[in-house]
C-alpha cells in the first residue's frame, strides 16, 4: 500500500491556485487518490541525493534528516497527478517521442532514443513537475567510490 506525499486535501489547496487543473476538477475523491499515489510510487522510482531520514521510510522523502516532505516534492506529485488523471501514458509518450520515421509501405519505423527529454525518459509525464524534483536527483554522471578495508 502507497502513502501519497500528500492528501487530497492538501492537493486540493495547491490546485486552487494552479491553471489547467480540469482533469483534477472532474476526478472522484477515489481517482484523485490514486493519481496521488501514482504519482508518488513514479517519484520514488527516482535516484536522490542523500539518504531516507528513517532507512525503513515507504517513501524516498524526508531526506537528510527532515522531519518533513519539502513542498517541491509535494508540488511535483500534484503536477504528476494531472497528466495520470488525463489518462496519459508514459510508456507510449516515450514511444512516440523516439520516432524519427515511419513508413507505410512495407512498414517501417525508425526510432532515435537519444533525443527524449530526461523526464520523459525518466517515466515522468510531466516537464513542470521535473523542474521541481531535478534539485534532488543523483547526478546520473557522478561517481561515488568506496574504498574496502
Amino acid at each position: 500500500m502507497t502513502t501519497a506525499y500528500l492528501n487530497t486535501t492538501e492537493a486540493q489547496i495547491f490546485f486552487d491556485e494552479v491553471l489547467h487543473t480540469e482533469a483534477w476538477d472532474l476526478a472522484t475523491e477515489a481517482n484523485r487518490l490514486k493519481g496521488l499515489k501514482t504519482a508518488t510510487r513514479i517519484i520514488d522510482r527516482l535516484r536522490y541525493k542523500g539518504a531516507k531520514t528513517v532507512a525503513a521510510q515507504e517513501n524516498e522523502f524526508p531526506r537528510d534528516g527532515d522531519t518533513d516532505v519539502p513542498d517541491d516534492i509535494k508540488w511535483a506529485c500534484c503536477f504528476i497527478t494531472i497528466p495520470l488523471l488525463e489518462g496519459r501514458n508514459t510508456d507510449l509518450d516515450f514511444e512516440n517521442l523516439t520516432v524519427v520515421s515511419q513508413g507505410f509501405s512495407s512498414v517501417r519505423s525508425t526510432y532515435d532514443r537519444d533525443n527524449v527529454p530526461p523526464y520523459t525518459a525518466a517515466g515522468v509525464p510531466s516537464a513542470e513537475a521535473w523542474k521541481y524534483l531535478k534539485p534532488y536527483l543523483l547526478d546520473a554522471s557522478e561517481i561515488t567510490l568506496h574504498r574496502a578495508t
